[in-house]
């Protein structure tokens, strides 16, 4: 539990993380992004910032898996060999570089891109935008360089990903492929500094693993049923939900 801060009643920390995990996994078949968004907040609740991010990656990685698997003939493999690699390999850069820059300024940053996104998406404006191989690249490493630094790169990188023309289903397993390459060398790094502390934590782990299982397997199912201008009408609608929550909470210097 949290240091010095109120007590959390075990029984509501373990409704609060399974309601929590299976509105995260819904929101992340359909996006392409929300675990880490959703679950961080909720597991700092109970325990420390830090290994609040180290025990979210767990059930983000479950549901990411999860996701690909059920999504895994959708793989647009163009976008992914150059948007989607370039994406995660800047979120890891991004997330090395973190703790130089202050957060709270980053936050503002990281809210202000995502507000733009989802306007630019919801007026038309990003619809415009055709990425040739070589721009994919780089905008792939520049978003993914952006997301990291503000620990949550699958809303920036949604968000770039929106200058592609591809169906609802091909974005979401797109999005997920690269968000898989990041889990990958991330959760050795955590399980190496962190393992003790996380494994602690099993009470936590266990309702945020299997909400998120539950609502991934729900919200695939809803992907397939969306058209797409629904569909990207739904992604700019939470970029823009994320953006105005980084803003608050920046403003507010959590």
């Amino acid at each position: 539990m949290t240091p010095g801060g109120p007590p959390v009643v075990q029984s509501e920390m373990t409704l609060l993380l399974l309601a929590i995990g299976l509105l995260a996994g819904v929101i992340a078949s359909v996006s392409g992004f929300g675990i880490g968004s959703l679950l961080t907040p909720a597991l700092a609740l109970a325990v420390d910032a830090r290994l609040a991010v180290a025990l979210a990656a767990l059930p983000h990685a479950a549901g990411t898996l999860q996701r690909f698997w059920l999504l895994r003939r959708d793989l647009d493999r163009r976008v992914f060999g150059g948007f989607g690699v370039a994406s995660a390999f800047g979120g890891l850069a991004g997330a090395v570089l973190q703790t130089r820059a202050p957060a709270r300024a980053l936050g503002v940053v990281f809210g202000v891109l995502l507000l733009m996104a989802g306007t630019f998406e919801l007026t038309g404006v990003v619809r415009k935008v055709r990425w040739s191989r070589g721009a994919a690249w780089v905008a792939g490493t520049l978003s993914g360089a952006l997301g990291g630094l503000v620990g949550n790169q699958g809303g920036v990188r949604t968000a770039a990903m929106l200058g592609f023309e591809v169906a609802p289903a091909a974005f979401v397993a797109t999005a997920t492929a690269a968000a898989l390459l990041v889990d990958a060398a991330r959760l050795p790094v955590y399980l190496a500094t962190q393992g003790p502390s996380i494994w602690a934590e099993w009470r936590l782990l266990v309702p945020a693993t299997v909400g998120v299982v539950a609502g991934t397997a729900l919200g695939t199912r809803l992907l397939r049923g969306l058209a797409p201008p629904t569909f990207r009408r739904a992604v700019a609608g939470l970029l823009l939900a994320l953006g105005a929550y980084m803003l608050a909470r920046s403003a507010a210097g959590l």
